[in-house]
């Protein structure tokens, strides 16, 4: 299989089109997804109508098969309800299939995933961190990003196609608790071969890749979770990071806010790529030209490399079920500091970059910016995520505790007071 592998490899790089090109598509699709007349893709609006029609164009284009045999214009439409009583709502996946060239592979399924929904006008209870400001929520990099980067990854593995079956799943409602792949797992417990373009259930399928929020890439690094859900996956990744010159942050569990979750807890091994957060994260100001192409780019050259992997796999990848790193942590926290850390391992400063200082909350009452370098949290020192979620499960509530932070080249000793109410 080492030589498949070689081959695809070698393939898609004759038959990648240029850089600009692929660019230039991801754009087009990000200005799309993320126009005025899409109004933010709220689940069964008409912005969602379009989109999910404008994706299931893409897939018919591209010639691939849809989810549901026989029907051409409609079978690429997973329909799924979400909400209760009078506020059930009627939505959809956007479901293709390639099929894989290997006799005894092709009957194994790798899901390639992102979802296409955003928050609409925002407003209360909408998830928008702007809750006082009715306005479109564009979701350029969420996750307009992730949908680019797969419908490039898709034009390109059909000329080329795979030892095993790739399944491209255009995700909705996923604002909405991963309601669309939720579903579609679910689905895929009961699903009849005889009537899709799928395996027979859901133990057909051997790998989930999701992207979301691919598209702020900075100094060439990218979070991959889900590294320790199989054996393999670890090195996989590092070797993707290798041949494509990124700088990765791997982190072993696949849970997270984000698809790939209703897989892995259907034990299925999952990849979840991500350029991470930033200010204009559910605003109205997530928009296309905030976005790094040039990065974009990048991260498209590391999941096909990533896919070409599990491709060619001789055997399907085995599962391990790696605790949630975020639901342990949580558990022993008594404190928030109110921010949104970097997850990517993007800065070259020592220490943890916060992405977004949340406004009220403690870190922001002291003084932090979004941006700043944590470095000490309470006399102890901060190089990672890792490190950072360690200092506050040691924090308690109703405590002032020093914080060292770098903000541009100089170092800066805030006063942070843990409320008892910030939990």
């Amino acid at each position: 299989m080492k030589k498949a592998y070689v081959l695809i490899f070698l393939a898609l790089a004759l038959s990648m089109p240029s850089q600009a090109q692929n660019q230039r598509d991801m754009q087009q699709t990000v200005e799309y997804l993320a126009s005025q007349e899409l109004g933010g893709r709220f689940p069964a609006t008409a912005g969602d109508t379009l989109a999910s029609d404008y994706l299931a164009g893409k897939l018919r284009g591209l010639r691939l098969k849809p989810v549901v045999k026989g029907k051409r214009k409609t079978g690429f439409y997973q329909d799924f309800t979400y909400g209760k009583n009078e506020k059930q709502k009627t939505t959809h996946n956007i479901i293709a299939v390639l099929p894989g060239k290997d006799k005894r592979l092709r009957h194994e399924y790798i899901v390639v995933g992102a979802h296409y929904d955003h928050l609409g006008m925002g407003g209360e209870k909408s998830g928008s961190r702007r809750p006082d400001t009715l306005g479109v929520h564009p979701g350029a990099d969420d996750n307009a990003s992730g949908i680019a980067v797969i419908l490039e990854l898709a034009r390109h593995l059909k000329k080329v196609k795979t030892q095993r079956s790739i399944v491209f799943a255009f995700f909705g409602a996923e604002e909405q608790g991963i309601a669309g792949s939720k579903r579609f797992v679910e689905w895929m417990k009961h699903a009849d071969d005889q009537r899709f373009n799928l395996p027979a259930d859901l133990k057909g399928i051997v790998a989930m890749v999701n992207l979301d929020m691919v598209g702020r890439m900075r100094d060439s690094s990218l979070s991959v979770s889900g590294t320790g859900t199989s054996p393999e996956f670890k090195a996989m990744a590092e070797k993707a990071a290798e041949q494509t010159g990124l700088h990765i942050t791997c982190t072993p569990d696949g849970y997270g806010p984000s698809d790939q979750a209703s897989f892995v807890a259907a034990d299925i091994p999952v990849f979840y790529l991500t350029t991470g957060g930033h200010m204009e994260y559910h605003t109205p100001d997530d928009t296309p030209s905030t976005l790094n192409y040039d990065g974009m780019q990048l991260a498209l050259a590391f999941t096909e490399e990533l896919v070409a992997q599990l491709a060619c796999m001789p055997e399907a990848p085995d599962f391990i079920n790696v605790p949630s790193s975020q639901q342990m942590s949580h558990a022993k926290f008594k404190v928030t500091l109110g921010l949104m850390p970097d997850v990517t391992g993007a800065s070259t400063a020592p220490g943890l970059r916060a992405d977004i200082v949340m406004p009220g909350k403690p870190a922001h009452e002291a003084g932090m910016r979004s941006g700043d370098i944590i470095q000490e949290i309470d006399g102890k020192p901060v190089k990672d995520i890792n490190e950072y979620m360690q200092r506050l499960s040691e924090l308690q509530a109703g405590t002032t505790i020093p914080v060292k932070v770098l903000r541009d080249d100089e170092t800066i000793l805030l006063q942070v007071k843990l409320n008892p109410d910030e939990k």
